[in-house]
């Protein structure tokens, strides 16, 4: 099967998250491409999550494996041994996550800010988040630790650090989201994408984009 790769959006059926160069629908297990890059890989079935960074995209599948595909200048397509047993995938610009069952995260590609050096202890996180050139994990105390590239902050978590739901990670900033309803966002902020909107209540899921965001609210559509 051929896989093209576009520009600008990811989606899942069922959820809804922000890529950058691949455009994904996963439907009854089988991944669809479109765009300027024909890629050779067989994303016929089996499927049950996709994700995309900036040239490169994974896949998980069912059995708890990872497909990867696209760019690969630096390993960022090199699933590390054993491939199996994950649960949640990330893709960030040039590197990918994997969240095992067992709660902790492998982390492979570029790591030229340190996005793939796993901060210890690495056990009991239960959601991952996969920005530029850094990186969030949510745990099950609902704490958030992140990592990699910190010039805008992006990896400052502010205090209190506990009673987050969700994560989402951008170009240079960070989301968070409470399990009140409400959306912390820390890092750059040079085009807005920090100052969440009032009123800051009601949220239930969270994207980040390059640089702004998007936000769903129990009653309708958050700006």
């Amino acid at each position: 099967m051929k896989v093209k790769t576009a520009s600008a959006v990811l989606i899942i059926i069922g959820a809804l998250a922000l890529g950058t160069t691949v455009g994904l629908a996963a439907e009854q297990g089988r991944i669809i491409g479109w765009g300027s890059k024909v890629v050779g890989v067989d994303l016929s079935g089996g499927f049950r999550a996709v994700a995309a960074g900036l040239g490169h995209n994974l896949g998980l599948k069912a059995d708890g494996s990872i497909v990867a595909w696209g760019d690969n200048k630096y390993g960022q397509c090199d699933v590390p041994p054993t491939n199996t047993g994950y649960v949640a995938i990330a893709a960030g610009a040039e590197h990918s996550l994997g969240l095992k069952a067992d709660g902790s995260i492998v982390a492979w590609g570029d790591n030229n800010f340190g996005q793939c050096k796993m901060p210890v202890p690495n056990t009991g996180y239960v959601s991952i988040a996969a920005g530029w050139f850094h990186n969030l994990g949510l745990k099950a105390d609902g704490s958030i630790v992140a990592w990699g590239y910190n010039q805008e902050g992006q990896c400052k978590v502010p205090a209190p650090n506990m009673g987050y739901v969700s994560i989402a990670a951008g170009w240079g900033h960070s989301l968070g989201l409470k399990a009140d309803g409400s959306i912390m966002a820390w890092g750059w902020n040079g085009h807005g994408q920090c100052d969440v909107p009032p009123p800051n209540a009601g949220y239930v899921s969270i994207a980040a984009g390059e640089s702004h965001n998007f936000a769903l609210r129990a009653t309708g559509v958050g700006r």
